[in-house]
């Protein structure tokens, strides 16, 4: 990636979705929360409120930045290897996979590597994958400044296709940028640290959801004792 090229994406593109953003959101109750809970409140079941496409494009350039790092590439090691294995065979199929991805999103958009925690539909969008196999990594592509955190994805690794991340250095040679990106680019230590704080929050939200079942079932029990309490005066009062 030139000098050029990120000059003019970070200085001109990404700048310019913070400055819109602010103009915004400037004295309503978004202006109070964070930027992940603007893109999701304002995503809206996929009716998006005019804040989201700000919201989420600086929420994914600052993602896409830290996905690199200079003399990147190369293969990731440990349980991110290990389960880049498990889950598309190999890492040379899960390069596959995600270079299809990036190659065939149409116009501009994202892939994405995402570790995959939940099992159904979300509350503000439609799940791409609702299956019952959770706790996964999957690649999936997304149009504009969509991402996957409206499906309760974790994030993992990105590749940004607008036609500004790359028009400079590689016209429109789209598939030239991909490689440039997984071969020179990609921080498999950043990708490493996120898939670590996605498992971490996997297991807090089961213990929560664990918590919450048994809080709903000791309310339910007593209910029922107390059920039983009363109907038991009653018949006492009828034998008198």
């Amino acid at each position: 990636m030139s000098k050029e090229t990120l000059e003019y994406h970070w200085g001109k593109h990404h700048r310019g979705y913070v400055d819109n953003l602010n103009k915004q959101i400037e004295g309503t109750e978004l202006d109070e929360l964070s930027l992940e809970d603007i893109l999701l409140a304002t995503h809206n079941n996929g009716d998006l409120l005019p804040p989201f496409n700000n919201a989420a494009q600086i929420w994914n350039h600052d993602f896409f930045w830290e996905s690199m790092k200079p003399d990147g590439g190369g293969r990731p090691s440990g349980e991110l290897l290990e389960l880049i294995n498990r889950d598309f065979g190999s890492f040379e199929r899960f390069v596959d996979d995600i270079r299809l991805a990036a190659a065939t999103q149409f116009g501009s958009g994202w892939a994405w590597l995402a570790y995959k925690a939940n099992r159904l539909d979300v509350e503000n969008a439609v799940n791409p994958n609702p299956s019952d196999e959770d706790k996964r990594l999957v690649v999936v592509k997304s149009p504009n400044a969509v991402n996957p955190l409206i499906w309760d994805y974790s994030p993992l690794l990105t590749i940004d296709v607008w036609e500004h991340a790359y028009y400079l250095d590689v016209q429109n040679r789209r598939a030239d940028y991909i490689s440039i990106f997984l071969e020179k680019l990609v921080s498999w230590e950043a990708v490493s640290s996120r898939l670590e704080i996605a498992k971490a929050r996997a297991v807090e939200r089961e213990e929560e959801e664990e918590r919450r079942k048994r809080e709903e079932e000791e309310k339910s029990s007593d209910g029922e004792v107390a059920e039983i309490y009363v109907d038991n005066k009653s018949d006492d009062s009828e034998a008198e």
